[in-house]
């Protein structure tokens, strides 16, 4: 396309009409087929630029907030590209976890009973319910096989439609490096990083409380809470001295009361300092429980002390741990009350009582327990109503319990000292886009009481590669699992057996079992890096791919999961390699709906992407995206979208009609393909060079805030150039780059002529590139005009600043501002008179702030035609006085666009000629 510097344009035929529709589907069709996008496979890792693209849950249909997240890293790849970089950017989607699971229950009618056989015939009920709920009665049973395969063939159909969204889009994803995480190659290597986990120590089970969904049937981690107001009542209970004094705490939840292993109040607790080591009996059941210190009481909170149950919240199991009480469990994992009456309560009256609760819900044991206690006498007044912060599960609707169960876990800094200070560091290296969201990771590592449970009871995932021996007894020994060698991976236990064992030893004594549960989604989500680069694999083109991305330069991420999949990732990362798993990461914020609320599902305040990219285009869609700085939140702005489609069409008009200068015929017909010859030394004019030093400085510009990942800034810079290069310097140049004579008849020069024409090439040609990241499709047809058969603008480089300073030596970009300035005091004494813009002007004095007096008298040949001034056209320099109003006139906020032009250029005297004649109506 260059020689040194000069750019060699070749020149379609242009099209009569130009628009954005269509354009879509004929450069997607054509990226396709040239291979705009795939990875080289270039092995140098400087020459290469990979991102960890999130992979997208597919449970449904996606929202506009995807597509305002994904836009910005497109945006980044697309100008890597463009910097000459290898792009490495693949697409996953998410298939496993509670989403999907929930989606195939509802859309297929069916339930998971481990007890049935696989039955390779079975139909499903339903084929998509409309979104309906499915209550779990009205479920067809179903094995877990038949399960797993009906998950696997509506994520297939999902994952269609999201590649059609995704590529009608315009990202510029490699198609071909495509992965999915419940796959054959993330099975395998999520399954061998958890071994190596296990052999190393960092990977192991516990029985242990833990918080329990009683609607999901699973465990939840930490990272996957959230706190929401819940509604409830204080109850102030009696507890009782040997004598039957009364000692009385507050309590939200009674129905735990059999549960209760003591009560807790703060050492410095005046009130309690003289019962801590007494004992008192508890209301109803009778159990004899000690009082006891602990610094998490709170003084100022009820009445100061707190019974401790096995479970009734997190503290509970911080106290139970590190006081030693003893487990008094009697919530089940279906969160209902236990059938058999504990052994510790042994008073006759009491056991009543938890008969009488045994098998109940929560909520229906606490009613029956408050209506005991007040027939006690042991409830003091009626309950108060109060609200209080309680954690759920983030996908559940029903508060967490607590249960005690043995499930896996992964270290992460949570009960280890040393990998929390190690992580921190991690974090410290790591470059955050914007920087300030570099706390919310230090502040969630920091706040860490726990490692990573990574185990779910659920069905659809992948799962832990084990079985257990069982004793003579047929107890499985957990102590000891069995683990498959590295080259079987990916196995299910369930279906594989083990190593000297045969199938028929499955589930009896003597022989071996199954572990049963799968790896939490972000135990997957978490191996993304690795899954894309193909870590640990074992042949010769996988090993080479891995050196030559990992470790990844982008994780582009919503900032909602910083605690979850960011961290998770720089954890097994750190574990597993050494290192970060990238070194920047760029943080999206979220989409509000025109109500300034986060656009949610659940809130029903979603748009649908398809919707806008119908009504307004593609290109139009990723504008209101890229405007959108990172890390904060945007709202929704169908306006945004419209100045986006303005703006692709402008980029289409303005390239049409500078190229079409020149090779029009008589009958104003665009000529046959031409080759164009745009050299900066060509550029003479001192308009033509002011256009050129503006733009070496906008490029200059928006290529340092796209290094930085300040992607809307760039676009910022780049667009507020290109509508004054199209409403000034187009307009000022536009009649000497055709040749046109002014109304004395004076012909522009060759050199003149051939000035703007340049200008005109080198600037458009700068603009297909400098808009191609954000308005891929109307660049990319802009560029075919100017660079038919060099292949996509996509694979164009990057436009530097060299070129466009050489054009401009000697030349400030403000002259191009001041002769704009000029042009519109032209406009505004004919829109001031209400005649046409065409209307001559046969005399006008211009008054003009000093700085501006010689760039205006630089130019005042393509002002004069651009106001058609055919008389005398005098300037003045305005005197010291205005001269400082009109640069603070110019510097102020208040109507700063329309009052600079005014305040430095003024008009002194005009007279308008008549108006030309209008022509008659064929």
């Amino acid at each position: 396309m260059t020689e040194g510097t000069t750019i060699n344009a070749h020149l379609t035929p242009l099209p009569d009409k130009v628009g954005v529709d269509g354009l879509e589907d004929k450069w997607r069709a054509v990226w396709d087929e040239d291979g705009t996008y795939q990875f080289r496979n270039t092995r140098d890792r400087k020459a290469v630029y990979s991102i960890d693209t999130p992979p997208p849950t597919v449970s449904g249909s996606l929202h506009v907030g995807h597509v305002f997240s994904y836009t910005h890293t497109d945006v980044i790849a697309r100008f890597k590209r463009m910097q000459g970089y290898d792009v490495f950017y693949p697409m996953g989607w998410d298939d496993n976890g509670l989403p999907t699971e929930r989606r195939v229950q509802n859309y297929y009618g069916v339930r998971v009973d481990t007890s049935m056989p696989y039955d390779p015939d079975f139909k499903p009920p339903f084929e998509g319910t409309d979104g309906k709920k499915i209550d779990a009665k009205d479920q067809v049973p179903v094995s877990r096989q038949n399960f797993i395969e009906l998950c696997e063939k509506l994520t297939a159909q999902d994952e269609k439609l999201f590649e059609a969204l995704w590529r009608r889009l315009g990202l510029s994803v490699d198609w071909s490096q495509t992965y999915h995480t419940i796959g054959e190659h993330p099975r395998r290597v999520a399954q061998k990083a958890f071994l190596r986990n296990l052999a190393r120590g960092e990977a192991y089970q516990q029985d242990a409380p833990g918080l329990w969904d009683v609607t999901f049937q699973t465990a939840v981690a930490q990272a996957e809470l959230e706190s929401r107001e819940y509604p409830g009542f204080y109850h102030k209970v009696a507890f009782r001295f040997e004598d039957g004094t009364p000692i009385y705490i507050e309590t939200t939840r009674p129905e735990l009361l059999a549960a209760c292993t003591s009560l807790i109040a703060h050492p410095d607790d005046e009130r309690y300092k003289p019962y801590f080591g007494q004992e008192v009996y508890s209301p109803l059941f009778h159990v004899k429980v000690p009082i006891l210190a602990h610094p998490a009481a709170e003084m100022d909170k009820g009445a100061g002390i707190a019974m401790c149950c096995t479970f009734g919240d997190v503290t509970d199991v911080q106290w139970w741990r590190e006081l030693k009480l003893p487990t008094r469990s009697i919530i089940q994992r279906n969160g209902r009350i236990v059938m058999d009456t504990p052994e510790w309560i042994d008073d006759e009256a009491g056991r009543a009582v938890f008969a009488e609760t045994a098998g109940k819900t929560t909520f229906s044991a606490r009613k029956l327990i408050v209506d005991k206690l007040r027939e006690s006498g042991d409830l003091d007044g009626e309950p108060t109503p109060t609200k209080r912060m309680t954690n759920f599960y983030e996908k559940g609707d029903k508060p967490l319990e607590i249960v005690t169960s043995r499930q896996w876990y992964l270290k992460n800094g949570g009960t280890d000292k040393a990998l929390n200070a190690e992580l921190i560091e991690r974090g410290k290296e790591l470059e955050f886009h914007p920087d300030f969201m570099r706390v919310r990771y230090e502040n969630w590592v920091n706040g860490l009481n726990g490692d990573w449970l990574i185990s779910r009871q659920r069905f659809f995932g992948v799962p832990f590669p084990l079985w257990y021996p069982l004793d003579e007894a047929g107890e499985p020994d957990y102590a000891n699992p069995i683990v498959p060698a590295e080259d079987l991976l990916p196995i299910d236990p369930t279906i594989d057996v083990p190593a000297g064992y045969t199938a028929d030893q499955r589930d009896v004594p003597g022989g071996f079992t199954a572990e049963n549960d799968i790896m939490d989604t972000w135990a997957t989500s978490s191996l993304t890096p690795q899954i894309v680069t193909h870590w640990a694999e074992p042949d010769e083109e996988s090993r080479a791919l891995f050196n030559a991305t990992f470790p990844m330069d982008l994780r582009p991420q919503g900032q909602d999961i910083i605690r979850t999949w960011l961290f998770s990732t720089v954890d097994r990362a750190h574990l597993e390699n050494g290192c970060l798993p990238w070194a920047h990461a760029a943080l999206s914020g979220w989409i509000l709906d025109p109500d300034h609320k986060k656009m949610s599902k659940s809130k029903g305040n979603v748009v649908v992407p398809n919707e806008p990219i119908e009504k307004f285009g593609a290109d139009a869609v990723r504008y209101w995206s890229a405007n959108a700085r990172l890390g904060l939140d945007a709202t929704y702005d169908e306006g945004q979208m419209k100045i986006g489609r303005r703006l692709a069409i402008k980029l289409l008009n303005a390239t049409k009609f500078a190229l079409a200068i020149g090779r029009e015929d008589e009958n104003h017909h665009v000529g046959e393909a031409a080759v164009a010859s745009w050299n900066p030394a060509d550029v003479t004019e001192p308009l033509d060079r002011a256009a050129m030093a503006k733009l070496a400085l906008v490029v200059t510009q928006a290529t340092e805030a796209l290094n930085a990942y300040e992607h809307s800034k760039a676009l910022e810079v780049i667009e507020s150039f290109f509508w004054q290069f199209c409403d000034d310097y187009i307009e000022l140049v536009k009649n000497r780059a055709y040749g046109t004579a002014d109304e004395q008849g004076n012909a522009p020069s060759e050199t003149a002529v051939k000035s703007a024409r340049t200008a005109l090439g080198l600037g458009l040609d700068a603009f297909a590139r400098l808009l191609a990241p954000y308005l891929p499709y109307a660049s990319e047809e802009v560029w075919s005009w100017m660079h038919e058969g060099e292949g996509s603008v996509h694979r164009a480089a990057w436009p530097t600043a060299e070129p466009y300073a050489q054009a401009a030596t000697g030349v400030s970009p403000e002259v191009l501002a001041w002769a704009g300035r000029a042009v519109e005091q032209l406009r505004k004494i004919k829109s001031e008179a209400k005649v046409s813009m065409k209307t001559p002007i046969l005399s006008v004095a211009l008054s003009a702030a000093r700085e501006g007096v010689d760039a205006i008298k630089s130019s005042m040949g393509d002002i004069a035609q651009a106001g058609r001034v055919i008389g005398r056209f005098d300037l003045v320099e305005k005197h010291a006085e205005e001269a400082a109003a009109a640069d603070a006139a110019a510097t102020t906020d208040a109507d700063a666009a329309g009052s600079a032009a005014e305040a430095l250029v003024a008009i002194e005297s005009s007279e308008l000629g008549e108006p030309p004649a209008k022509k008659p109506k064929a």
